[in-house]
């Protein structure tokens, strides 16, 4: 049986559920993003209020996502930080970089829309591996 730790599932979670709220701030890649997608930033901000149901969805994906890449982390007995970022590329480009791939190559998706959603995956793909492997 895999022990997975909750508590650093938990914490995790919350650290990538943040992290993904300022990338897709005004602070980070939210003029951008948005313009990319043909909204108007401004417009966008003066109106902006903070779904909470699309932010509980958000962070159960979080969860989620924290607690396979915990089996996996475990499953594998990665246990250095060079071990967790080697893990955290390897799953990215396996995953997120492959779907959003196919998102350009037949949604018509901006490879600029693609590449900082790419972004975010990468800061979680790192971030959640470190996190469990560091904290073991």
């Amino acid at each position: 049986m895999v022990h997975v730790n909750y508590l650093h599932v938990l914490v995790a979670a919350v650290v990538v559920f943040v992290l993904g709220w300022l990338w897709y701030s005004p602070l980070l890649f939210f003029k951008p993003w948005m313009r990319l997608r043909g909204m108007d930033p401004v417009a966008a901000m003066a109106g902006a209020k903070m779904p909470g149901g699309k932010l509980v969805v958000e962070f159960a994906r979080c969860f989620i996502l924290a607690y396979v890449i915990a089996r996996l982390v475990a499953l594998l007995g990665i246990a250095s930080a060079l071990g967790a970022v080697h893990f955290g590329l390897s799953v990215w480009i396996g995953f997120p970089v492959i779907v959003l791939t196919g998102s350009v190559l037949w949604e018509n998706t901006s490879w600029k829309v693609a590449a900082i959603h790419a972004g975010d995956w990468l800061v979680k793909m790192l971030v959640i591996p470190l996190i469990l492997t560091l904290w073991s």
